[in-house]
C-alpha cells in the first residue's frame, strides 16, 4: 500500500478531546499533494496517526456552515427562497 502523505496547511480548531489525549479537529489539510481541503477527523496528540474523518471542498464547507445557521440550501448551488415556493 502507497504511504498516505499529508500536510495540515491551517488550523482552525478542536472540537472535542477524549481521555487519552486525541483531539477531533477542524483543519485545511493537504493530502498527497492536493489542494488543501476542509478536514474533520480525530488526531493523536502528536499529529502523526488520524482516525478516519470526512473531508470537505470549500463549496460543501460553504453549504455546510449555511446549513448549520438554518439557511436554505441548494445542492445546484442556487439559493431557495421558500416565498418563492409558496
Amino acid at each position: 500500500m502507497a504511504e498516505l502523505k499529508y500536510e495540515i496547511k491551517e488550523h482552525i480548531g478542536v472540537l472535542s478531546e477524549n481521555a487519552k489525549g486525541w483531539t477531533k479537529e477542524l483543519n485545511k489539510v493537504s493530502w498527497n499533494d492536493y489542494p488543501a481541503k476542509y478536514d474533520i477527523r480525530e488526531w493523536s496528540p502528536d499529529h502523526t496517526r488520524m482516525n478516519k474523518g470526512i473531508t470537505l471542498s470549500d463549496e460543501e464547507f460553504e453549504a455546510l456552515k449555511r446549513i448549520i445557521l438554518g439557511e436554505n440550501v441548494d445542492p445546484d448551488g442556487d439559493d431557495v427562497d421558500e416565498d418563492e415556493i409558496l
